[in-house]
């Protein structure tokens, strides 16, 4: 079943405790494209529910950041000190290898921006689905780390809907809202609207701003239409309009003397289609597109840059099954095109056509086994071939599964560093080759009564890896003085995963473990040194009780262990942390009030060190790269009116 939308999942209201399990033993995924029941599907692909959708909706309603940063194995990194960009990091792979899709769809563009995490509301979520590890041979080129699907509610036979209000002790407001319900015995339709505010906050009073003030709205209807044949169509569209303002108040300096405002525009407008055909009694025909326009205006200090960013695919695919094998074939087209006038050097046009394919092959009722290839044919980087293997085990309670694949993605300008300071000292790009990684893993789960536990081993070999380089003063032209270049050498990324979880009645206990030990060849060649930002430890436990319809009260405790750092002048090392949060919701019919305390311990990096350099980086930068928080100590209340539930 390839059409995300028409998929079955259970809707909020429907999350009774007595009917969980089996209710997780139906959700089928679509990120692994064959759309198998995820206890069945040799490709591993973790599923955030429902009802942990809802309950991170109260934490943070504005973003998704708090919704994918608590899973095990997966890192919200923040890119900006300035303007709070973030991007997600799946098992310490680079940010900008994971590919988010919507329903499937890439509507926040072929590469999300860092800031596209910050814009997308989790408040119309059902779930999320995420997969680990290489996914070009599903998704091409951008998912080069994984995939995170975010799978939209699905209207019922009856209206639904709600409102949402939050407050936040920063200075924050959020109103969302969701409805959705039937037009008429074929279509129904949904609606998502989001106003979000944050006031500028500077916490350590030193003139630069730990958080960006910004105004955001978002809107994003969706249509389901299935005839009595078996042929569905989904279309969505979505627009988000942000202002978002960093860097210096009013009135400070940084030290050279002089104001560097940090400042972004945006506009995105994005519209998407999915349409699936039955073909007689067991052949499929499916096709998918989507077409997203980013327009940004960029203000650094006193550097303009005005930018426009456009993504297209068109795909269609035809799928079989019978009673041991299911299969796919398709073809994709896909464009990402980048123009700025300002640096038209930079301007770049990616056409990429493809092929993909896979095959599901159960051997037994015990052994499955999913192989999946796809080629394609890059406009700058020819062609590029990405294959991934996996394969299932599961003998009564024990689930094994284990999987090999292999990736490419295709360079732009924008890693985190520019995309945080822009184009204006960058050279212009030469001879960069595409960047490779090669990934494995295996993971082992048990599952008795109400205890699941699972652990993961991982590893990936990333060759390529763009980053940034000082040019020489020697060698240095008028005001470029950065560049590109592919690192010589492998990143070498190895590690294990541990989750354990326990239900007990209205009592869910969640807890979870991650080593890494991430390291790249250094510049002199002549040895290995750590990935920076990359803790070697980190855990989490949460524990939340919860009787539907009437309370929930959870508590979370979250520990980042240290990690290298690079270009700070203040220590190589950070210290490690612990982030501790408290949740209550009580719900009074249609009606819920939440009160919930992030950061409890007031972990803060400027209270010990200042986020300010003492000179300008070479690349325009004027901050160090945040290692720990930086928003302190905050509450956020609100309160939550359901309609039609």
């Amino acid at each position: 079943m390839l059409f995300a939308p028409a998929i079955s999942y259970a809707s909020e209201g429907e999350h009774h405790h007595e009917h969980d399990e089996k209710k997780i033993e139906k959700i089928q995924v679509t990120a692994s494209r064959l759309g198998r029941i995820v206890t069945e599907s040799a490709t591993r692909t973790e599923v955030i529910s429902g009802e942990e959708v809802q309950e991170k909706a109260l934490m943070r309603p504005g973003n998704i950041s708090m919704l994918v940063a608590e899973t095990g194995g997966v890192r919200v990194q923040n890119t900006s000190p300035a303007l709070g960009n973030a991007n997600i990091r799946l098992q310490s792979l680079y940010g900008r290898y994971t590919q988010l899709l919507s329903d499937g769809l890439p509507l926040y563009g072929g590469q999300t921006a860092s800031i596209g995490l910050l814009q997308i509301p989790p408040t119309d979520l059902a779930n999320v689905e995420i997969i680990k590890g290489s996914a070009s041979s599903l998704y091409g080129g951008s998912a080069l780390g994984g995939v995170i699907n975010l799978i939209s509610r699905t209207p019922s036979d009856q209206f639904a809907g709600e409102v949402l209000l939050n407050a936040t002790s920063r200075s924050g407001q959020d109103i969302t809202s969701y409805f959705a319900g039937p037009i008429n015995q074929v279509t129904s339709a949904s609606l998502t609207t989001g106003i979000h505010n944050q006031e500028p906050q500077d916490l350590d009073d030193d003139g630069w701003l730990d958080m960006a003030e910004y105004q955001r709205a978002t809107i994003r209807p969706r249509i389901y239409w299935e005839s009595e044949s078996g042929a569905n169509l989904y279309l969505t569209f979505g627009a988000m309009k942000e202002n978002r303002d960093g860097g210096t108040e009013e009135g400070a300096t940084v030290p050279d003397g002089n104001p560097f405002i940090q400042s972004q525009d945006s506009l995105r407008l994005d519209s998407g289609l999915i349409f699936d055909q039955p073909i007689g009694e067991i052949l499929n025909w499916n096709i998918r597109a989507s077409a997203m326009r980013q327009e940004h205006d960029h203000l650094y200090g006193i550097v303009a840059e005005n930018d426009v960013h456009e993504s297209y695919l068109v795909e269609s695919s035809v799928s079989g099954y019978n009673d041991k094998i299911a299969w796919l074939v398709g073809g994709a087209y896909q464009s990402d095109r980048f123009h700025t006038e300002d640096f038209p050097e930079f301007n770049y046009n990616y056409q990429v056509p493809g092929v993909f394919s896979q095959v599901d092959y159960e051997a037994t009722d015990d052994i499955s086994m999913s192989l999946s290839a796809r080629s394609d044919w890059h406009s700058e980087y020819g062609t590029q071939f990405s294959p991934r293997i996996s394969m299932l085990y599961k003998p009564e309670n024990w689930v094994v599964r284990g999987s090999y694949g292999q990736g490419f993605f295709a360079p732009t300008p924008f890693i985190e560093d520019i995309e945080d300071v822009g184009l204006s000292r960058l050279a212009p790009l030469d001879n960069l080759e595409e960047e490779q990684a090669t990934t494995a893993s295996i993971d082992i789960s048990y599952v008795y009564e109400s205890i699941e536990t699972s652990v993961t081993l991982f590893a990936s070999d990333v060759d390529n890896v763009t980053e940034l380089e000082v040019i020489n003063s020697t060698e240095t032209t008028f005001d470029k003085q950065v560049r590109l270049v592919n690192a010589s050498g492998q990143s070498e990324i190895r590690g294990a995963e541990l989750l354990l979880r326990y239900r007990w009645r209205d009592l869910k206990l969640t807890g979870s473990y991650l080593y890494t030990d991430a390291t790249k060849q250094n510049q002199a060649g002549s040895g290995r040194q750590p990935l920076t930002l990359t803790p070697k430890h980190s855990a989490g436990a949460v524990i939340m009780w919860e009787e539907h319809g009437s309370h929930l009260v959870g508590f979370e405790a979250y520990y980042t262990g240290t990690q290298h750092l690079e270009g700070n002048p203040y220590r190589d090392k950070s210290d490690a942390y612990w982030h501790l949060g408290l949740l209550g919701q009580i719900t009074v019919g249609s009606v819920s009030y939440f009160l919930n305390a992030e950061n409890l311990l007031n972990i803060r990096q400027t209270k010990d060190d200042s986020l300010l350099l003492l000179q300008q980086n070479p690349s325009g930068r004027w901050t160090t790269d945040i290692w720990s928080r930086n928003d302190g100590f905050t509450v956020n209340a609100g309160i939550r009116v359901q309609f039609g539930h």
